[in-house]
């Protein structure tokens, strides 16, 4: 007599949605996410991997923490501004600034006389103060948007007047031209791709000319016979000059020396300066505008102003950023690289072999500081460990170099190497 399938004694997906050991997950996290994992377990268990009776044990290790299907990873990469990872995490303070901006708030609400206010006033005065190099400034939902809004508002319909060596793409495979002429701007192409001289601009400026536009080449490096022309030349040719310095450093930094600023580009002349939030700032993602009354004013008045404005938590997450503790990216980029070879020689001896300490090579990111390499050390360990640490929980990501997998510690709280640690116990045999 043959035996029983023990697949057939698997329950029906609404007899276990309705099981009491359920309500509590449903009414946290919704039906739709438990259901989908119901029916991920008992898929599990059709094909094999599970027996029937480990049903209910494997949905509650399938479920998340919250509704949606992000994972909070753990960066051993050492990149700080690692686009797949998000970029740049938010400090302690815009993390509560999101959470009470949440609900209700007095967004575009003056709580004194009742009537409608300026929208994320708080974020734009924290803006201001931050750059007081800048008459007024604006925000938009991200770094291409801020170009595009400013060479549309100043140049729709005319030439946009640019150096060859600055035609950049500016990453998922959007080109600079294609982003400037949907916005209705054509691309006047002047110099070479290695030099561009004042007298290109000089030639290139006329009747038809909407603005200069010069853009900080954030994720490559030019080397030998090369030559651009200084923002402050291109500000004497009485044409709207607009300056992207990419990355959003607002002040000089030691660290990254050759990286453009937001204040120098205002004091050279530039119109307008646009740059990131969520890169070398260390916010959340952004378009960060700053520039001259006139100039700000024709891109606040511009239709596509609107289509391109941010919401209530963005503006939450900036204005705390700007006015609150130190952001995660400028700890993790100033991280002491002795402190950090300490770290690591503690959480390889916690390890055990073949956990090794090497030294290793951070860097910034995001496009930002090309070239720039951060003194670091990492945890090594066999190459194997790679994929079988993304499937932790939480999934830790390192960097597969030198036949290694190595865990770098940058980018790692004190806090969380206990996870750290038992996510790799967890895989070593």
């Amino acid at each position: 007599m043959n035996a029983v399938d023990p697949r057939r004694h698997i329950p029906r997906t609404d007899a276990v949605l309705a099981d009491p050991r359920l309500a509590a997950p449903i009414a946290e996290l919704g039906n739709v996410v438990v259901k989908r994992t119901v029916v991920a377990a008992q898929q599990a268990i059709r094909d094999g991997h599970l027996a029937p009776e480990e049903l209910f044990d494997a949905i509650a290790t399938g479920l998340t923490s919250h509704p949606g299907n992000l994972h909070t990873v753990l960066n051993a990469t050492g990149i700080v501004l690692h686009t797949n990872l998000g970029r740049a995490p938010l400090s302690s303070g815009a993390i509560e600034a999101v959470t009470a901006a949440a609900g209700y708030v007095d967004v575009e609400f003056d709580l004194q006389s009742g009537a409608r206010a300026r929208r994320g006033r708080g974020a734009l005065a924290a803006l201001s103060r931050a750059v007081l190099e800048a008459d007024d400034v604006l925000v938009v939902n991200n770094g291409a948007a801020a170009l595009l809004l400013a060479t549309s508002a100043l140049a729709s319909g005319r030439e946009v007047v640019v150096s060859r060596g600055e035609m950049v793409e500016i990453g998922d495979g959007f080109r600079l031209p294609d982003l400037i002429e949907s916005g209705g701007a054509r691309i006047r192409e002047v110099g070479m791709t290695n030099r561009t001289r004042l007298s290109d601009y000089t030639d290139a400026v006329g009747s038809a000319t909407g603005c200069i536009l010069k853009v900080h080449p954030s994720n490559f490096v030019v080397s030998g016979f090369t030559g651009q022309v200084g923002v402050d030349e291109l500000a004497a040719l009485d044409v709207p000059l607009v300056v992207d310095v990419g990355s959003g450093l607002l002040h000089p930094d030691p660290l990254l020396p050759r990286e453009p600023t937001v204040d120098s580009a205002l004091r050279d002349g530039a119109d307008i300066v646009t740059c990131s939030g969520d890169k070398l700032l260390g916010g959340p993602q952004a378009g960060l505008i700053f520039g001259t009354t006139e100039a700000i004013q024709q891109l606040r008045r511009s239709p596509m102003a609107r289509a391109l404005r941010v919401d209530k938590l963005t503006l939450a997450a900036l204005e705390a950023t700007l006015t609150g503790p130190a952001s995660p990216t400028v700890r993790y980029l100033h991280s002491d690289s002795e402190g950090l070879r300490q770290r690591c020689e503690h959480l390889a001896h916690e390890i055990g072999p073949p956990a090794r300490v090497l030294p290793s090579t951070g860097a910034v990111g995001g496009g930002g500081a090309p070239g720039v390499e951060l003194v670091s050390w990492a945890v090594a360990l066999p190459e194997v460990c790679a994929q079988a640490l993304r499937a932790t929980n939480p999934p830790v990501i390192g960097r597969l170099e030198r036949g290694s997998c190595l865990l770098d510690l940058r980018c790692i709280e004190p806090a969380d190497e206990p996870r750290l640690l038992a996510a790799v116990r967890s895989v070593l045999p």
